[in-house]
């Protein structure tokens, strides 16, 4: 077997192809076994395309990806409902006293990196913010399209649910700033959508919406503001160059999650997320490959 490379400190270590009704994911490795894989919605598309591809020319193999939330994965993967957990941020401590309860040991994959695009309609006049006017937006603190140089309308806050790895992640960084001190939460004005699909759907409809959603939904039917740190600092569009560089200020690390360190037809899945090939899919799907790797920043995992 495949020795296959965990990604630790800067680089740390989909309709689905088919449901597999069970309580327990199967164990790896043995003839007409199965994988199953849950959580967060922003990366769900992606993962299902590791998984067709992963699939070809292995009939006796089937693959379950749903979404739901990254907090929906990690749960699945701490009561033995899943092999790996999908994240869009990193397992919280609370999380891992859970795991640790369950004697559950998360072992954590970076896959890609995503830029947070801040959605809004197509006819919008406005097309850049600040973090903290977007802090002030999902407040309330401002709310008016006129307060930002658009039309005299209604803001309409768009934000995902709170068991959303996406959520916990604007929170922390556009709401709170990455003050781990602070209280602040979105207001209770904000309509809380059930997926990154729900967001988009709002605003290519609504022009008062305002929303977060992955790259992957950048298109010519909405548009993708510009985001700066402050006045002071340059309005970076959400490109991929933007968030390898670092420059886009609303970006995060992509994740997979596992039981241990992985065995079987995951670790071999997990490979492939990772391989040359994996990676070119998570460009293909408008996320971001991890392209350079620091060899002192490799492991191996060697078979156990």
């Amino acid at each position: 077997m495949k020795k296959i490379i965990l990604l630790y400190s800067l680089f740390s270590i989909f309709c689905s192809l088919s449901f597999i009704a069970c309580s327990r994911p199967a164990q790896n490795g043995a003839k007409g076994q199965s994988i199953q894989i849950k959580g967060s919605d922003t990366i769900v598309n992606l993962v299902q395309v590791w998984a067709e591809r992963f699939v070809e020319n292995k009939p006796d193999l089937n693959i379950g990806v749903t979404g739901g939330g990254s907090g929906t994965g990690f749960a699945a993967l701490f009561n033995n409902t899943c092999n790996i957990a999908m994240s869009s941020r990193e397992i919280e401590e609370k999380e891992k006293v859970i795991a640790e309860g369950k004697n559950i040991e998360p072992v954590e994959f970076k896959v890609g990196l995503d830029g947070l695009a801040i959605l809004v309609h197509k006819d919008n006049p406005v097309d850049k913010l600040t973090i903290s006017q977007l802090r002030d937006i999902f407040m309330a603190k401002i709310t008016n399209w006129k307060e930002l140089g658009g039309k005299d309308l209604k803001i309409v806050i768009l934000s995902r649910e709170s068991n959303s790895g996406t959520h916990m992640f604007f929170k922390e960084h556009v709401i709170r700033n990455g003050d781990k001190t602070s209280k602040d939460e979105f207001s209770v004005h904000s309509l809380l959508m059930p997926s990154s699909q729900a967001i988009y759907d709002e605003v290519l409809q609504n022009p008062n919406a305002l929303g977060y959603a992955g790259m992957g939904f950048i298109n010519n039917q909405v548009k993708a503001v510009s985001v700066a740190v402050d006045e002071n600092s340059q309005y970076v569009y959400p490109t991929s160059d933007n968030v390898l560089s670092g420059k886009y200020p609303v970006s995060r690390p992509l994740y997979l999650y596992t039981n241990g360190l992985p065995q079987g037809l995951t670790k071999d899945f997990i490979n492939y997320a990772l391989s040359e090939e994996g990676q070119k899919i998570v460009l293909e799907t408008d996320f971001v490959p991890i392209i350079t790797i620091n060899p002192s920043e490799i492991q191996e995992i060697h078979e156990t």
